[in-house]
């Protein structure tokens, strides 16, 4: 359960996922209003967090894999 909010998000992805986002979460308030808008929350705290706990679940990491 510790690495359940490991970071396993590219840096470019978490930047798609935050704007993306915000996007969605914008057409709660603008545009159609459409109460669908919030699902937008998901993808900007998976951005911000930069874990995905369907990620971890499935056993997916974009996450560029650290030189030693």
């Amino acid at each position: 359960m510790a690495n359940f909010l490991a970071t396993n998000e590219h840096p470019i992805e978490r930047v798609i996922r935050v704007i993306a986002g915000i996007g969605i979460l914008s057409l709660a308030f603008i545009g159609p209003k459409s109460a669908l808008g919030y699902l937008g929350v998901i993808p900007l705290l998976t951005g911000i967090l930069g874990s995905c706990p369907l990620y971890t679940l499935v056993g997916i990491n974009t996450c560029p894999i650290a030189k030693r």
